[in-house]
């Protein structure tokens, strides 16, 4: 299993790039947030899903750990494979999508190409319990998570559940450094 890949961006083509690693080069599919900031010559880091099929294996990348949990949530629900998986990623930053599940926004989730009202709601119903509580909610006076938040991601490395690891930090002082934020959401486990 690739995991990540650290390397130059080489060439960019409809929602693909490829990514030079000491002179090998990996095509991986990112969603289009992603695709925006990547530029040629870029020197990055995506986390990858290798997916395999009958006759084809490919590669989807993301810029944070936490954008792949999501994107492997999704992929999880019966008949969302990995094509529709990454066109609902494309729709909005990782937090925005899951804030969306959360909220059962199902709208929102139906506008990704290829994917129906009844694949969102399923989509809905399967994951609103595993994606942690809406960050945009008018009862919490903290900031709202964000997907590219370090500490979350950190929470996820040592295998806190996307829903967890939300949760942990959601109370916590987002100016505090990552390192104290991490602690302190450990000791609350």
């Amino acid at each position: 299993m690739i995991a990540h890949l650290i390397g130059t961006v080489a060439e960019k083509f409809m929602n693909s790039v490829i990514i030079d690693v000491s002179g090998v080069g990996y095509e991986v599919t990112v969603p289009t947030p992603d695709f925006e900031k990547l530029n040629l010559k870029d020197e990055v880091k995506l986390y990858t899903y290798h997916a395999t099929a009958e006759n084809s294996e490919k590669l989807y990348g993301f810029s944070t750990l936490t954008a792949k949990k999501l994107f492997e949530l999704l992929i999880s629900v019966n008949g969302v494979g990995p094509k529709a998986g990454i066109a609902i990623m494309s729709l909005n930053s990782a937090e925005e999508v899951r804030n969306a599940i959360a909220n059962s926004d199902s709208a929102f989730v139906s506008k990704a190409s290829g994917v129906g009202k009844k694949s969102a709601e399923r989509i809905i119903v399967d994951l609103k319990d595993k994606v942690g509580l809406p960050s945009h909610s008018a009862t919490t006076s903290s900031a709202p998570l964000s997907a590219s938040d370090p500490a979350l991601d950190a929470l996820i490395s040592l295998g806190f559940p996307l829903k967890e690891a939300s949760a942990a930090l959601s109370g916590l002082d987002p100016s505090l450094p990552v390192e104290e934020r991490v602690k302190q959401a450990l000791k609350q486990r």
